[in-house]
């Protein structure tokens, strides 16, 4: 059997057709598949490669940890180096009440541990989410996931949840005395990048004060510089009491986390103990890839020039089918007709050598997101392709 038989034969898969492209290197904004083809990625992994594909930096930092150590015991027990300084760098660059990681795996499970932490602190049962949110697939995300599509089928669920519609202030009265939390995310990334209006996240934030809720902002897709801010509520000026981080995090290594004050965080230390228990979480060599990540995204300014990156795509494309483009910093969904149209452009697109994907609950468009590392010579070459896509269709 060749690699594209053995990958439908032995690998569990999400999709019934997934593209199955055998990518065999990955470099800057390109993928290279098994036949030599050269694929933009206009994604970036779905906002993971933010440094783009390959960034030395990262593999160094990972090379150099893999010679000292890897797993050597659960998360939180031992002193790790490489936890320990990605701890205090993220703490250098947030707010004072942002400044105690609790490192994870994934992003779902970064907003499983926000949700039990609020529940703990607080002692209450009811949580808030919005409609079209998007939170993960594990059970307590799947819970506070906006869509009856993806879930109806897993039922029962986590209880005590209800939904809001983002960017209604009317309501923010739902939330009550009862309420351990409200999870939101600041730009609702898989409605199609529905940005807040309004001050939304200023009187949601109020809101929340007046009932003594926790709010918590789902990072996991707009952090690490990805709106033009390292993290969105730094662009919206919003603090939450908790902020889930994961996807570029690590450079392209798999990490998590959920992020909080000492007071808070430290619920999780009794009635009962251990009341978070992670394996893996905050791996080291994820950690220090996490370090390079964060480190090259400050050092080398790239964050700077993310919107201005981001507005040439909206002045470049004008092609007569795009109904809509809408978005901040260098995530962007662009609409079309229909649902079946933006299927063929992004079959289309595909077979030009441009990889893109649509939104869960936005299926009539399509994501602009590539790397933050981006040139303008290379957002001219993808403009040019996505119109060249948009006109096979």
């Amino acid at each position: 059997m060749n690699q594209r038989e053995l990958f439908f034969k032995h690998l569990g898969l999400p999709a019934a057709n997934p593209t199955a492209l055998h990518i065999t290197k990955a470099d800057n904004i390109y993928l290279f598949d098994d036949k030599g083809n050269k694929i933009i990625d206009l994604c970036a992994g779905v906002s993971v490669s933010n440094l783009g594909h390959n960034h030395q930096t990262v593999i160094n930092a990972v090379k150099n940890q893999l010679d000292k150590y890897m797993h050597v015991h659960v998360y939180g027990e031992l002193l790790q180096t490489p936890q320990v300084e990605f701890a205090k760098l993220l703490a250098d660059n947030l707010h004072e009440n942002l400044s105690v990681t609790y490192l994870v795996n994934s992003g779902s499970e970064a907003n499983e541990g926000a949700i039990k932490l609020s529940k703990r602190y607080t002692g209450r049962y009811e949580v808030i989410s919005f409609k079209n949110a998007y939170h993960g697939s594990t059970c307590g995300a799947l819970s506070v996931l906006g869509s009856e599509y993806f879930k109806r089928s897993f039922r029962p669920l986590m209880p005590g949840v209800k939904f809001l519609e983002f960017n209604n202030e009317q309501m923010l009265n739902e939330i009550t005395e009862k309420t351990a939390c409200v999870i939101v995310e600041p730009i609702q990334a898989e409605a199609g990048v529905v940005l807040p209006q309004n001050n939304f996240l200023k009187k949601l934030r109020d809101k929340c004060n007046q009932t003594k809720t926790l709010l918590i902002f789902d990072e996991v897709q707009t952090g690490f510089g990805r709106t033009g801010k390292l993290f969105a509520h730094q662009k919206y000026n919003v603090l939450p009491d908790i902020m889930t981080i994961a996807k570029a995090m690590g450079g392209g290594m798999p990490i998590g986390a959920f992020v909080s004050s000492r007071e808070i965080m430290d619920s999780l230390k009794s009635n009962p103990i251990l009341g978070h228990i992670t394996t893996f979480g905050g791996h080291p060599v994820s950690a220090v890839a996490a370090i390079a990540n964060l480190q090259t995204l400050l050092n080398e300014k790239i964050i700077e020039d993310v919107n201005t990156k981001g507005k040439l795509f909206v002045e470049k494309l004008k092609h007569q089918k795009i109904k809509n483009i809408r978005g901040t910093g260098l995530l962007y969904s662009v609409e079309l007709e229909n649902e079946i149209e933006t299927n063929k452009f992004i079959e289309n697109a595909a077979k030009i050598g441009l990889i893109t994907d649509a939104f869960l609950f936005a299926p009539n468009m399509f994501r602009i997101g590539p790397p933050l590392i981006i040139t303008e010579q290379q957002i001219d070459e993808i403009c040019i392709k996505i119109d060249e896509a948009l006109s096979m269709c």
